[in-house]
């Protein structure tokens, strides 16, 4: 259940930080108010993960699962390019969530 919340989380997180895109420096009423319901709504989700996970597991996960999502969003929806040493970093990051979700005990409250 608190992974799914955390999901639902980053999911939130990455449509605000879209919306924060589009809304042109908060110029674009629309997109302007989907960043603070989408940002509202992930730091609320957040908040109940914390109530079981650990707050460095939680943010973590948040973050880092975050930043590549968006940057995939960059790419495909924006046609925004990735040189190899941020996709590497990415990468590294990425690999931080899996070493934190396979090895770390505290990761499994």
């Amino acid at each position: 259940m608190h992974y799914s919340l955390l999901g639902m989380a980053i999911a939130a997180e990455v449509i605000g930080t879209t919306a924060l895109h589009l809304s042109e420096q908060f110029t674009r009423l629309i997109p302007a108010l989907v960043v603070v319901v989408a940002y509202t709504t992930s730091f609320y989700l957040m908040s109940w993960t914390m109530k079981v996970l650990p707050i460095g597991i939680v943010y973590a996960v948040w973050s880092g699962v975050g930043i590549a999502s968006i940057s995939a969003v960059g790419h495909f929806a924006f046609g925004q390019k990735l040189d190899a040493p941020a996709l590497l970093g990415i990468g590294l990051i990425v690999l931080g969530i899996i070493v934190i979700q396979l090895f770390s005990h505290a990761a499994h409250h």
